[in-house]
């Protein structure tokens, strides 16, 4: 079960950072694993807008249920009912395609994931982008290239669907219509409904403090509360950068939807004088200089 969990958080996260650079983004994640066990049911999806949850669906409950207050306010049953059917729709073709993944790995058993990542991104200059990508057991299967219509294969296996799906023809039309259509469309709409939540500022609040062992003091930057998500937490010596010799943590929730994160450093215990934290994020005016 753990091992499921960190596959699919590894792709989720990586492609949750990589959205941070859009104005807004929207991100479906699809995660099928071969032996089910309590908590990790055989099929989920989950949606995010602006790296916020807004629906989630899984086998064991069987219905698109919302995950954010502005989509319980806005959408009505009939809109869950048509998102549920699409849904089934999906566990059916993960369910009869995934022997066929199994039969061109030679696998007969075990625990096995096939993950897909599907959304869109609104950007500053009002532009759009669209990405679509498939990872089995963790590692890259097939994507989609939205400018080129062309798709990439990362082995054997996958090499097959690609040959299968360019000789279809209408596969590469139909992902580029989701992506430049369906899915721009459907995400304006979602950032209407949760204007107030998505584009919101909260500063963050940081925290320096210093622990001394054996003769090292290592210092701690520690910026909590913070939104939107992108934030760069970084170490100065004497007004130098000193990324080289920081730590730091990954870019994690709140309860309350904002997030956190830290990044440490090592130093001689009489050269703490010289070091600050700067914390640069869109609620600040300027980075700030923490000692």
């Amino acid at each position: 079960m753990e091992r499921v969990r960190a596959l699919g958080l590894g792709l989720l996260l990586g492609v949750l950072v990589g959205a941070a650079s859009g104005l807004h983004s929207l991100r479906y994640f699809d995660v099928w694993v071969s032996e089910p066990s309590p908590g990790v049911p055989q099929f989920t999806i989950v949606g995010y807008v602006d790296q916020n949850r807004f629906m989630h669906y899984d086998s064991d409950i069987g219905k698109d249920e919302p995950r954010a207050q502005w989509m319980v306010a806005n959408m009505d049953q009939q809109f869950w009912d048509s998102e549920t059917r699409k849904s089934h729709y999906w566990q059916r073709f993960y369910r009869m395609d995934f022997d066929t993944l199994q039969r061109r790995y030679n696998q007969s058993g075990g625990t096995h994931t096939w993950q897909r990542m599907a959304g869109c991104d609104l950007l500053e200059d009002g532009s759009t982008r669209g990405f679509y990508q498939e990872a089995y057991d963790g590692r890259d299967f097939i994507a989609f290239d939205m400018n080129t219509m062309t798709f990439t294969a990362a082995d054997v296996g996958a090499q097959i669907i690609k040959r299968k799906w360019e000789e279809d023809g209408t596969v590469a039309e139909r992902h580029k219509h989701y992506l430049e259509n369906d899915c721009i469309k459907a995400l304006r709409k979602y950032v209407s409904y949760g204007r107030a939540v998505l584009e919101r500022k909260e500063p963050p609040t940081v925290r320096v403090s210093g622990k001394e062992a054996q003769g090292i003091l290592t210092l701690h930057c520690r910026a909590y509360g913070f939104y939107p998500r992108p934030i760069t937490v970084s170490w100065l010596k004497d007004g130098e950068v000193r990324d080289a010799e920081t730590e730091w943590g990954s870019v994690a929730p709140n309860s309350d939807g904002t997030y956190y994160t830290w990044a440490s450093i090592e130093a001689r215990p009489e050269d703490k004088d010289k070091y600050r934290c700067r914390v640069e994020h869109a609620c600040l005016l300027e980075p700030g200089l923490f000692a």
